[in-house]
């Protein structure tokens, strides 16, 4: 269930309050789901989210800021590569940051000096566009080159949630094991750049670092990959440039 963040429709739907006043029903794909009515009302939530997000979108576009959604499960790293990032300094950035309960990523991103704005979900086990455009009343969006919104961390429904972002950054990390891109492909798919952090660990790891970026890259050829680790500035670099080269495309 969606407060255990491994969400499911099994025999029915359920559905939690995403506090912007609608009760928002969280829904997947599942060989189950053949009710005519029950897809209409998928169609019809993922339409009104996909509204919002456009709408989201549109405002970072009026304001110069590239919107970069960051997607990967718990513990993958999201927080502590905006912190080096922002140690680069090499552009202006803020954070919509997601979680289920707390502000500790959001303080530490704060005491950083950097622009963030916490999200509580509560049991909702991803942020939505309606969400994120609550918490853009709390950004100062000319302030800044990049918005980023950390994501709740889970390798399943971010992936079907469109929050406005114009690109997507799914993290992978060599703890996780080998096995995340196959099990997990539609993340994968929404993929702009895909980051394998903590790749200073690969030497405690059975890790097949080209068998996995050949997996990426059958799901999406195009896709850009990246390997990253907090402790190689250099790695961080190209992450830094990357992004910067996608705010000089815009």
């Amino acid at each position: 269930m969606c407060k255990d963040c491994g969400c499911s429709v099994v025999e029915h739907t359920h559905s939690h309050d995403h506090h912007h006043g609608d009760s928002h029903e969280h829904l997947h794909d599942n060989p189950q789901l053949n009710d005519p009515k029950t897809i209409s009302v998928i169609t019809k939530i993922l339409d009104k989210n996909d509204q919002e997000a456009e709408h989201n979108r549109e405002h970072f576009s009026e304001h110069g800021v590239l919107c970069i959604n960051l997607m990967s499960s718990p513990g993958s790293g999201k927080t502590a590569l905006l912190e080096s990032l922002s140690d680069l300094g090499e552009f202006k950035f803020g954070v919509i940051e997601g979680d289920l309960e707390t502000s500790l990523d959001a303080d530490r991103l704060k005491a950083k000096g950097i622009q963030a704005h916490q999200i509580q979900t509560g049991s909702a086990c991803h942020l939505d566009a309606f969400m994120v455009h609550k918490a853009l009343h709390h950004m100062d969006l000319d302030n800044m080159d990049v918005c980023f919104i950390e994501n709740v961390g889970n390798l399943v429904c971010p992936a079907s949630y469109d929050v406005g972002s114009h690109l997507n950054i799914v993290l992978v990390s060599i703890p996780e094991g080998e096995d995340k891109i196959a099990k997990y492909p539609v993340i994968f798919r929404k993929a702009d750049l895909i980051l394998f952090t903590k790749t200073d660990l690969l030497p405690y790891f059975e890790y097949d670092m080209k068998k996995e970026k050949e997996s990426a890259r059958k799901l999406k050829p195009n896709v850009d990959i990246l390997e990253v680790s907090t402790k190689d500035v250099e790695s961080l670099r190209k992450v830094s440039q990357w992004i910067k080269f996608k705010i000089g495309m815009r």
